[in-house]
């Protein structure tokens, strides 16, 4: 991948994704589409941060949500820019 906002396609109901390294500005955020066919509309998506960034320094979030497809952000919390390969963590809880 070029930048962190490049789409991806993992077909998992957990998974990891290691994001560019690409630089992320100051209170800054980014977002990209995680392609799963595991997703429906009424379901949950758990996120964390599990390693290569600098601890306490992003905040990972769902934005947006469809069949197949969801919407995550990551967020430069610090008041500098960072050029770090973050690895998000996801799992999907499966809703009736």
């Amino acid at each position: 991948a070029t930048s962190k906002s490049t789409g991806v396609t993992l077909n998992k109901s957990a998974g990891q994704i290691t994001l560019n390294n690409a630089s992320l500005a100051a209170t800054t955020t980014v977002t990209f589409t995680l392609t799963n066919s595991f997703l429906s509309s009424n379901d949950i998506v758990i996120l964390s941060i599990a390693s290569g960034g600098t601890a306490g320094a992003y905040n990972a979030y769902v934005s947006g949500l469809a069949a197949g497809s969801v919407v995550l952000a990551l967020r430069n919390v610090t008041a500098g820019a960072l050029a770090e390969a973050v690895v998000v963590n996801f799992a999907i809880i499966h809703c009736t």
